[in-house]
């Protein structure tokens, strides 16, 4: 164990004698001499080796005897019109991977074709043939210190795999061990610069790597402006124009990998003179796809005609200085400046843009922000150049032509039946997962010469997590919260921690990586940073004070070790979206997200699926201090209702534990905002997360949440506001229309025509009370008797309300003489909350929220029949009377008290509706629409058919495993 003194303190004499200390730890240390197998070492290291330690296996039993196996047959269809995708049947796994974790792994990773027998069927096979080519690799290039060490790593990286503790990133599990290319990394970075050949490299570059099923980044702000001059004589093209081919060029290869679409990131400098463009850019093409969708084209994401729409295919994103966010705050202008001489040629007014910048993303989601002064002062090799760009999921920040393999820890497996997160277990886990990361670029293959060398010369590795937000929640943590946050902060401060002090002694066995020597200064800063940002952090509950005295260890020793050996590595962790592998790992939750839904979709053996509630819920009530009959309770609530609200024996003070990314109570914007900003001073890159915004989010709230990323120390930023984009899946409803209906639709809808009432009408006139407030409803319908009109008195003549009720009324009756039907305005006004409300004096509505409230459900009792309105829950006083007479006879019930509950729907009426259970779902987003009645904005899969759900800032089929972006 690492040294402690007897009261559990750092024991700063051992600490200060780290070879000895080293040398104790159950976990992999390092030895020097006494190697049987030495081969040549790096750098002048010497003849140190890597002596392993078991921790999770025992000796002279292999992981595969220790798990029960069974056959299973995975069939996979469309969801939409059950259409098979994948069939492969007698996969071996182990009893406990869920069917969900098998179907992917099988139709994703498993290779060789289906039905020869070169097809993989095995989970053995699979993890088989990555960890020993791994481990092979560990030998060769003189890792281990003996045959039985690498012996030892072979069966500890079985064990975890095995057993879900850990995964590494897609490409691994595609490539390694097989005959083609070993790239093992997800995330790359290119470069182009203001020259033609570059801008068609640029193009082949990204080709190549989207084919091979990966995602690339890169800043075009090398690139002259379109306000500038060619040598020629003539005006540049601007890189706006530019994007415009590599844009069509990944829509083309987008679907021709076996594995996802393309993921592609644009960044442009703030200062670059065509900044206004870009930012308008996808803006100006969201309003295209609006004109054409009204003009009746399939517009839809997936249609036929969407490909017509350009710069779909990348996330833009702006790179902001301290410079121009100073400017910002303090009202300046700002200097946009010239590619080739760097003078200022057009001053601009830096709160303008940024106001541009926020609508722009408020319109259509892009651009994301990347704050260029933070991610430069956390960069440990500016010796050797600036980080310009990011990965498409802005995880990965680093050099240019680089790349960076990924593998995440599954952080419900470090939690113990009694609560406590197990900091050893999982320090002991990072030691040996950052190893064969490291080991992996020893042997990987890469796309380009130029990616080659600098991953080879500074070895970027990006260690992650998964499952944080069931871990908060299972210990009792709303993700909102200081606790929820400090846990979350002293996890992954351990993380880096211990990565960086196992980077440290590699190092002294191979080498630090190339490009050390001339960065260890730089290097250090941020090392010693990183340790006085733990130091800061504020702990809460005897988990986060027990993770943080342990990571606090971890930076003392790892500084130490550091400052003799340099690092192997330039940098260790990013917070990816994990959105295969953690359906790999069988986690609840991806990356640094919170739960999407505390209802979700579960697969079954032999088909089928059902809706459960998930199994974080009961764990969190049970350390919450709940008893089992209360748990059983809430968790059967839960599983009708969707929410907590009013959960029967919850306190209300522990319903923030509950809180979602979605629902009734989604987590506030800002609340997302300061979890990133908790873990970020603990993260080499950055972190793969899209902050959701409510529909009725302002333009001045995503500026806030722009402005106040900076603010907190964030590298970047990318939010969503629902509904922000047409370019979306219908709903099921929506969907199974005829194209008959849908092009009536289009017609009445945007094409309508006014149908003017006669001079001589039929009207009738209403007096009502609501809450004290005394009105008339004067309503005229045309003879065949449709409405046509109202007009409403309120308030006394020449007063304000009495004005805006009058402007009201006349323009719900133009709304319905040009067509929109009166049960659309009953929808959207019924149940409006606002004063006065209160008791009516009419006895079909005895109560309302709001005088529109009451307006439009007597209109809905006037004007509607029977059958709509029991779509919308209005009643008259009769017709609930008779309904309960029917239901429960004319015994002692209070009909009265029944009266006044304007909620109250006869049981007809509800049966008519399907029982959350009778309708099918494809999708916890499915499922999370059926609870709530509202539809997600999440795109349909491109291979099944399923409504896809959120994962970092990409998305993640659950029923394929498929993504938009990398994992």
């Amino acid at each position: 164990m690492p040294a402690t003194a007897s009261d559990g303190s750092p024991d700063v004499g051992r600490i200060n004698d780290f070879d000895d200390a080293r040398k104790e730890d159950r976990g992999m240390t390092e030895t020097v001499g006494g190697s049987s197998k030495k081969t040549a070492t790096r750098n002048g290291a010497g003849d140190k080796r890597l002596a392993v330690q078991r921790v999770y296996t025992t000796e002279g039993v292999h992981p595969y005897d220790e798990v029960t196996w069974e056959r299973r047959d995975v069939v996979m269809t469309n969801w939409r019109d059950g259409s098979i995708n994948f069939e492969q049947r007698g996969v071996e796994f182990p009893d406990f991977w869920s069917v969900n974790a098998t179907n992917i792994v099988t139709s994703k990773y498993f290779r060789g074709a289906v039905g020869t027998p070169q097809r993989e069927h095995s989970l053995r096979q699979l993890i088989d043939r990555v960890v020993k080519t791994y481990t092979e690799a560990g030998v060769k290039h003189g890792y281990f210190s003996t045959d039985q060490d690498a012996a030892v790593f072979e069966h500890e990286l079985t064990w975890m795999l095995l057993h879900q503790v850990f995964s590494f990133n897609s490409p691994v599990w595609f490539n390694v061990g097989t005959s083609s290319p070993q790239q093992v990394s997800a995330c790359f970075i290119l470069a182009v610069d203001d020259t033609m050949e570059s801008i068609l490299n640029w193009y082949r570059e990204e080709g190549l790597i989207f084919k091979g099923g990966s995602g690339a980044g890169l800043n075009l702000s090398r690139i002259r402006s379109s306000k500038e001059l060619l040598s020629s004589g003539g005006t540049a093209s601007g890189p706006v124009s530019f994007m415009r081919g590599a844009d069509a060029s990944a829509g083309t290869i987008k679907s021709g990998g076996a594995t996802r679409r393309a993921a592609k990131m644009v960044v442009l400098d703030v200062d670059h003179p065509d900044v206004e463009e870009f930012i308008e850019t996808k803006a100006r093409e969201e309003d295209k796809v609006r004109a054409l969708r009204d003009a009746g084209f399939d517009m839809d994401l997936g249609g036929r005609d969407i490909v017509s729409v350009q710069y779909q295919n990348a996330n833009n994103s702006i790179r902001v200085s301290d410079e121009f966010m100073h400017s910002y705050e303090n009202g300046g202008r700002f200097g946009l400046r010239a590619r080739q001489t760097g003078e200022v040629i057009e001053q601009i007014d830096a709160k303008g843009l940024f106001r541009k910048l926020a609508k722009a993303a408020w319109e259509c989601a892009d651009p994301g922000i990347q704050y260029d002064g933070t991610i430069n002062d956390w960069h440990t090799t500016p010796e050797s150049g600036r980080i310009t760009a990011s990965n498409p999921c802005s995880e990965y920040m680093h050099l240019d032509n680089s790349s960076c393999n990924l593998a995440s820890l599954n952080l419900m497996k470090f939690l113990q039946d009694d609560g406590q997160f197990n900091a050893d277990l999982f320090a002991k886990s990072v030691e040996l997962v950052i190893t064969a990361m490291e080991i992996s670029i020893s042997f990987a293959d890469f796309p380009t010469e130029p990616i080659a060398e600098t991953t080879r010369k500074f070895r970027q590795l990006g260690i992650g997590y998964a499952n944080l937000g069931a871990l908060l929640m299972a210990t009792g943590h709303a993700y909102d919260s200081e606790g929820g946050r400090a846990l979350a902060a002293a996890i992954t401060s351990l993380m880096q921690a211990v990565a960086y002090k196992r980077s440290a002694e590699l190092a002294g066995i191979v080498g630090p990586y190339e490009g050390y020597a001339r960065n260890a200064e730089a290097h250090q800063r941020v090392i010693r940073k990183h340790a006085a940002a733990n130091d800061l952090i504020r702990t809460y509950h005897a988990n986060d004070v027990a993770v943080h005295k342990v990571a606090t260890r971890a930076w003392q020793e790892g500084i130490q070790v550091g400052a003799k050996n340099g690092w192997r590595n330039a940098q260790a962790s990013v917070l990816a979206p994990t959105g295969t592998i953690g359906l790999m790992m069988d986690c609840d939750t991806t990356g640094i997200e919170p739960d999407l839904a505390l209802v979700k979709f579960k697969k079954l053996v032999g088909g089928g699926s059902m809706q459960i509630v998930n199994q974080t819920v009961p764990r969190a009530l049970k350390s919450l201090g709940y008893q089992d009959e209360q748990v059983e309770a809430i968790v059967e609530f839960i599983g009708e209702h969707g929410h907590v609200v009013d959960a029967p024996g919850l306190k209300l003070e522990h319903y923030e534990v509950f809180d979602c990314a979605m629902g009734d109570r989604s987590i506030a914007p800002m609340g997302h905002v300061r979890m990133m900003a908790a873990v970020q001073p603990f993260i080499s890159g950055a972190i793969s997360k899209t902050v959701n915004m409510p529909e009725t989010a302002t333009v001045e709230e995503v500026e806030e949440i722009y402005y106040q990323g900076w603010k907190l120390g964030l590298k970047a930023l990318a939010i969503y506001r629902d509904n922000c984009k047409v370019g979306q899946p219908l709903s099921a409803g929506k969907s199974a229309k005829s194209s008959s209906e849908t092009k009536t639709e289009t017609v009445v809808e945007y094409r309508p025509v006014r149908k003017r009432l006669p001079k001589k009408r039929p009207s009738q006139t209403v007096s009502f009370t609501v809450g004290g407030a005394e009105g008339y409803l004067h309503a005229g319908s045309y003879p065949d008797d449709g409405l046509g009109e109202i007009f409403v008195k309120l308030g006394k003549q020449g007063s304000t309300l009495a004005g805006v009720m009058d402007a009201f009324s006349m323009s719900i009756s133009v709304g319905l003489q040009y067509g929109i039907p009166l049960e659309f305005y009953v929808s959207k006004f019924q149940n409006l909350r606002f004063e006065p409300a209160g008791m009516t004096d009419d006895p079909d509505v005895r109560i309302a929220t709001s005088v529109l409230d009451y307006l439009f459900r007597r209109l809905a009792l006037d004007y509607l029949p029977f059958e709509k309105r029991s779509q919308l829950g209005i009643f008259t006083a009769d017709e609930r009377t008779a309904q309960v007479n029917e239901n429960y006879g004319s015994g002692d019930v209070d009909l009265e008290g029944l009266r006044t509950s304007v909620d109250s729907t006869p049981k007809a009426a509800v049966e008519e509706k399907k029982k959350p259970q009778d309708i099918q779902v494809g999708s916890s987003t499915e499922l999370l629409e059926l609870h709530l009645g509202t539809t997600a904005d999440a795109p349909l899969c491109m291979t099944c058919g399923t409504k896809m759900r959120p994962a970092g800032s990409c998305y993640l089929c659950e029923g394929c495993g498929s993504t938009s972006g990398c994992s």
